[in-house]
């Protein structure tokens, strides 16, 4: 588990594995959970990849709005495969031990997905927010191609990848230069950048500066911005003169904000009980933690999928037509 390497002031015990615990204070019961966990990731996959699938076979959901929820579902997918597998292996199998390499793998790439995501509620409430201003998405949801062009959306795309790039390449940078040596274990059901940065022997003062700056950019740009865009939705929601169509909009509203929240709340909590947190329970700090990567996937495609009259009725069609012409025959 450990490299020997020798130095000027004498022999040093390099990392080269480290071992995950999982949910602190319940070592002895947590294999129970990979059952839920297990339907979890499951649920994730299934329902993101038929969300997907729908938008990309059908060409009445060429439309910017499903472009960003296609490219959600296949973030959510990723997201989940990127440390789902890796849990189920630990509580199935018994096999805590992860390499520096795929350890260093799995931080980068929640950092991308996750910082991608971010981009994309920004710019689907962005989106949104435009079409409920010209009362087009509340009578005819996501019909406002005269918004937005193709040129538009591709542009907005490639913004969201380049900011989640420039946010991810420092931290590649920085984890690598970092060295760990004696302290190989991590509390935690998966490599959470915090969690290792703070086993390093090295300096990592710069890691942790970064990561404030990084975490408080995401949510006071994003937050503030999809805020914004909200507040204008409800403007033009409140200006409706039927109660039915405010009824609809605002239920619909509500459903797109309680994901974004379930998706921004427990990352800042787990943010913020690394640096000022230090009384609270670490089983409830890791359950935060886990929580902003393992259920958004499962839910996002039931609130922007299932609640999307036009892939819902695509959804119905292809699966339930297919059902009657079997029988048929």
């Amino acid at each position: 588990m450990f490299m020997s390497t020798s130095t000027t002031n004498g022999s040093i015990l390099q990392v080269t594995e480290f071992i995950q615990m999982g949910f602190p204070g319940i070592h002895s019961w947590q294999h129970w959970l990979s059952l839920p966990l297990a339907l979890l990731y499951l649920s994730a996959l299934l329902a993101n990849a038929m969300s997907f699938l729908t938008i990309w076979q059908e060409t009445a959901l060429c439309q910017p709005m499903f472009y960003f929820l296609a490219v959600l579902a296949l973030m959510d997918m990723d997201l989940s495969t990127t440390i789902m597998p890796r849990i189920l292996a630990m509580l199935w199998l018994n096999a805590p031990t992860i390499s520096l390499s795929e350890c260093f793998f799995q931080i980068n790439a929640i950092h991308v997905f996750v910082g991608l995501e971010s981009s994309i509620f920004l710019c689907m409430a962005t989106v949104v927010a435009m079409a409920f201003d010209r009362y087009v998405a509340i009578c005819q949801p996501l019909r406002y191609t005269t918004i937005l062009t193709n040129k538009v959306v591709v542009l907005m795309g490639l913004v969201s990848s380049f900011r989640a790039a420039i946010m991810v390449f420092p931290c590649i940078v920085l984890i690598k230069r970092l060295t760990f040596c004696n302290k190989n274990i991590i509390h935690h059901t998966y490599c959470e950048n915090m969690a290792v940065v703070k086993l390093a022997c090295s300096n990592a003062v710069i890691n942790q500066i970064y990561g404030i700056c990084v975490a408080f950019s995401v949510v006071m740009l994003d937050v503030g911005l999809i805020t914004v865009s909200y507040v204008k939705i409800l403007q033009a929601v409140f200006r409706l003169s039927s109660n039915k169509a405010r009824t609809k909009a605002l239920g619909t509203c509500a459903a797109h904000v309680c994901a974004i929240l379930i998706s921004y709340v427990p990352a800042l909590f787990s943010f913020l009980t690394h640096r000022i947190g230090k009384k609270v329970s670490p089983s409830i700090h890791i359950i935060f933690a886990s929580i902003y990567l393992l259920v958004p996937p499962a839910v996002n495609p039931l609130v922007y999928g299932a609640k999307t009259k036009l892939i819902r009725d695509r959804v119905i069609f292809i699966f339930f037509s297919n059902k009657q012409t079997v029988s048929k025959k």
